[in-house]
C-alpha cells in the first residue's frame, strides 16, 4: 500500500496520535535490540517515525537514532518531543541517508504503508554489512474483550494493506535473510476517552465518513463503559539480518510468544 491519500493522512491527527497511541511493549523493543546485536552508540534509522513513539524507546536504550518521516505535522511533533534526535523529511522509498550509514533500520506501525520492493532496496542500501531490519506493530488484539470489538468496527473502514501475517507468508528478498517473529503483550488501563482518541488516530477513522465516525465513537463508549478498563495490547515484531546472498524462497521464520 503506497497511496499517499492514506499513508500521509496521519498529519491531520498528529497531536491525537502523540497523545493516544501507546508505546510498544518494552519486551519487544528489548528483543529487537538484542536480536540485531545493537548496543550503546549503535546508529539506527527509525523509518516513518511518526511522532517518535518507537524513536524515544530506542533513544532510552542508548542508541544513536536518526528519524525519517514524510509527514510535516507528524515530524513537527517528533522534533518538539525529541529535540535531541535528528528528524529528516523522507520516505521509505527514498531514504535521505548515505549508503551503509546505519547499523539497523526500524519501522513501527509503518511497513504496511510502504511500496515493499523499493523500500526494502532502500533499507538494504543504508544498512551496513551485518546490520538488520526490525518491524513492529501494536495491534487491537481480537482476543481482548474491549479492543476486539473495536478492532472489528475499525476493520471495515481500513484500506487494504500488507499485514504482518501476510508479510510473513510472502517474505521473499535477497537483501534480508529469514524473518524471526515475536508476539508480546502489555497491559494498560485506558478510559473510553483515551480509546476514542486512539481510534481517531487510525486510518479507519480518518477515512470514515462523519456519520460512520459518530457511530463508531458511540460503540467504543458503550463497549468501554464508564471509568477505566484494563486492555491487553499486542505488539507484533519481526527482525531480519542484512545478507548479500539471494533468498532461497523460504521464510525460515522462528517464532516466540509471551
Amino acid at each position: 500500500m503506497s497511496d499517499p491519500t492514506f499513508r500521509c493522512s496521519f498529519d491531520i491527527v498528529a497531536e491525537q496520535y502523540e497523545r493516544a497511541r501507546p508505546e510498544y511493549a518494552d519486551e519487544a523493543v528489548d528483543w529487537l535490540v538484542a536480536r540485531l546485536g545493537l548496543g550503546p552508540g549503535s546508529r539506527v534509522l527509525d523509518l516513518a517515525a511518526g511522532t517518535g513513539k518507537l524513536t524515544r524507546q530506542l533513544v532510552r536504550r542508548g542508541l544513536d537514532v536518526v528519524a525519517v518521516e514524510p509527514g510535516d505535522e507528524m515530524r513537527a511533533v517528533l522534533e518538539r518531543v525529541l529535540p535531541e534526535v535528528a528528524a529528516l523529511a523522507g520516505t521509505a522509498e527514498a531514504i535521505p541517508l548515505p549508503n551503509a550509514s546505519v547499523d539497523a533500520v526500524t519501522a513501527g506501525q509503518a511497513f504496511h504503508w510502504f511500496e515493499r520492493e523499493p523500500a526494502l532496496a532502500e533499507m538494504a542500501r543504508v544498512v551496513r554489512p551485518g546490520g538488520g531490519l526490525a518491524l513492529l506493530w501494536n495491534a487491537w488484539d481480537p482476543a481482548d474483550p474491549v479492543l476486539g470489538p473495536i478492532n472489528a468496527l475499525l476493520d471495515a473502514h481500513r484500506p487494504p494493506v500488507v499485514t504482518e501475517g501476510s508479510l510473513v507468508d510472502t517474505w521473499r528478498t535477497g537483501a534480508f535473510g529469514p524473518l524471526e517473529e515475536l508476539r508480546a503483550r502489555q497491559s494498560r488501563r485506558m478510559s473510553a476517552d483515551h480509546l476514542v482518541e486512539w481510534a481517531m488516530s487510525t486510518s479507519g477513522m480518518i477515512n470514515a465518513s462523519p456519520a460512520e465516525r459518530e457511530a463508531i465513537v458511540a460503540e467504543i463508549r458503550r463497549v468501554a463503559g464508564p471509568g477505566e478498563c484494563e486492555v491487553a495490547i499486542r505488539t507484533d515484531g519481526l527482525v531480519a539480518r542484512r545478507t548479500n546472498q539471494l533468498s532461497d524462497g523460504s521464510s525460515g521464520m522462528r517464532a516466540t510468544s509471551s
